[in-house]
């Protein structure tokens, strides 16, 4: 209804103010929030371990808590999954977001607080919506239904008073009733855990719901799209969905997918709106129509310090707060949170491209990178040379992935690229010139390993047939939610995986 329509759109709004403020004043809600988790932190056994009574500045906190990952916590939270409780946090944990990051086969925990769920995750949410309505005060989003695809969750096992699953579905099981009413499937198919059954009901379902914003990872929702049409008969999702105004994406580089969907949404006014939302925190949402950045959002319960990338594997690595950050330079995230992370690295690497106010930009996963032959080729070059590439052959990639080919008795080194296309080039052979062109545009180092082919000779391009990825994840059990084909690999285990898994072609 349009009256509920502009209340909601009106609501959505008043948000603007604090989120301008927090962008006015970084550094002073950045200490502020430091503050009250020192604070909420002492409560804790963790907080107890380290003092935290006695933490004054930013300075004690990191001379005195080292840098964590997930297997130095790992003891902490295997206990609080067994019952035990304030043993990161002051206050009880009941769910555990499973980590879906990477095609592994060892799953991380990540403990959702209360907190977290509401001053972090669904803050996140309700802040894209204020973002959204500001810059289209036009907007319709709330006269239909906002469709969103989730993951599963399910009773841990060891203690039957908490919950772990995919955060997707941990947020669909805890929102709040208004936004339940709005959303569409109902929650039994949305938490469906059964991939291909899901995709099925979802659209049966939706397609016959007024959707005007849809939100899920690029690749798993382009699979619900094309299910729909089959069932439809429909050229396109706008002959579906004629209201739809609205696709926000996250988890993966959008720009690989983006003449898919321009394809099977073939509107002018459609928008395309970037989160990122990990399983540790909701860290940043495109503020700007048409942007390839991200606004760091500074007031959600997290604490941010950045890890020069070359840093990465010093043995005292200089770590630097917000203040102290530069344009252009790639940094590994480290948080402290509301869900108890403390001083926590999440595995993400991101570039600021504006201090003022701080914006970023995704860069790649500190262990998803090319480096055997001293390339340092990045998930960020990849996905910009890749789409360069693309647009220049009038091709479309659907997914792929890259490792190196080592060195050989008679052969310099090369990486070897598995690309599942939607639509091919006419010229194979002119399209693998195109993208190391393209990646020597982005990637000086990468360049200089080009030079006459001594380290580095031309990318080796292998055809897969239509769903190998798919059913290769399927193979898996990785299928939905926020699973992913992992996009670099410094070694060829995923690679010579997906080779034995299908018959290829190579050019």
């Amino acid at each position: 209804m349009p009256i509920i329509n502009s209340i909601l759109s009106w609501i959505m709004k008043q948000r603007i103010h604090q989120i301008e403020l927090f962008i006015k004043y970084p550094h002073e809600v950045q200490e502020e929030w430091f503050r009250k988790l020192i604070s909420a932190g002492r409560f804790s056994e963790w907080g107890n371990k380290y003092d935290y009574s006695s933490i004054k500045t930013i300075k004690d906190y990191q001379n005195r808590v080292p840098v964590q990952d997930y297997e130095s916590i790992k003891p902490y939270i295997q206990r609080l999954r067994q019952g035990e409780q304030r043993l990161l946090w002051s206050s009880d944990v009941k769910w555990f977001a499973k980590s879906s990051g990477t095609t592994s086969d060892k799953s991380k925990f990540i403990p959702v607080t209360n907190e977290a769920l509401e001053d972090c995750h669904f803050k996140g949410g309700k802040d894209l919506l204020s973002i959204y309505c500001n810059n289209h005060p036009d907007t319709g989003l709330f006269n239909g239904k906002l469709l969103s695809l989730g993951g599963s969750h399910q009773i841990n096992s060891f203690n039957n008073e908490s919950f772990y699953g995919d955060l997707s579905a941990i947020l669909i099981q805890n929102l709040p009733i208004w936004i339940q009413l709005l959303r569409t499937p109902e929650i039994s198919i949305a938490l469906m855990d059964e991939w291909e059954a899901k995709i099925e009901m979802m659209a049966i379902t939706t397609s016959k719901e007024d959707v005007t914003n849809i939100s899920g990872v690029p690749s798993w929702t382009l699979v619900l799209i094309d299910r729909i049409l089959e069932l439809t008969g429909k050229e396109n999702i706008v002959e579906v969905w004629p209201n739809l105004e609205l696709f926000i994406h996250g988890a993966v580089n959008f720009k690989p997918y983006e003449e898919q969907f321009k394809k099977l949404i073939p509107k002018p006014g459609m928008n395309y709106y970037e989160t990122y939302n990990a399983s540790e925190g909701f860290f940043g949402i495109q503020d700007r129509s048409k942007s390839d950045e991200m606004l760091l959002m500074l007031d959600y319960g997290i604490f941010y310090e950045f890890i020069p990338v070359d840093e990465l594997h010093s043995s005292n690595p200089k770590v630097l707060t917000l203040n102290d950050v530069e344009l252009d330079e790639n940094y590994a995230i480290v948080i402290t949170t509301n869900a108890g992370l403390w001083r926590y690295k999440i595995g993400d690497t991101v570039a600021f491209t504006s201090l003022n106010p701080y914006r970023i930009r995704i860069t790649g996963r500190t262990a998803h990178f090319i480096n055997a032959f001293g390339e340092e080729l990045i998930v960020d070059n990849a996905e910009r040379a890749i789409a360069e590439a693309c647009k220049k052959a009038g091709a479309i990639v659907r997914e792929y992935t890259a490792s190196p080919i080592y060195f050989s008795d008679k052969t310099s080194g090369a990486h070897e690229w598995l690309i599942e296309f939607e639509k091919q080039p006419e010229d194979l052979a002119g399209f693998a010139q195109l993208l190391d062109q393209e990646l020597k545009n982005v990637n000086s180092d990468y360049e200089a390993k080009r030079y006459k082919d001594m380290a580095l000779r031309p990318p080796v391009i292998r055809i897969l047939p239509e769903n190998t990825f798919y059913m290769w994840l399927k193979s898996k059990e990785k299928l939905g939610g926020q699973h992913k084909v992992p996009r670099l690999s410094n070694d060829r285990k995923i690679v010579e995986e997906i080779v034995s898994f299908t018959s290829l072609y190579s050019i």
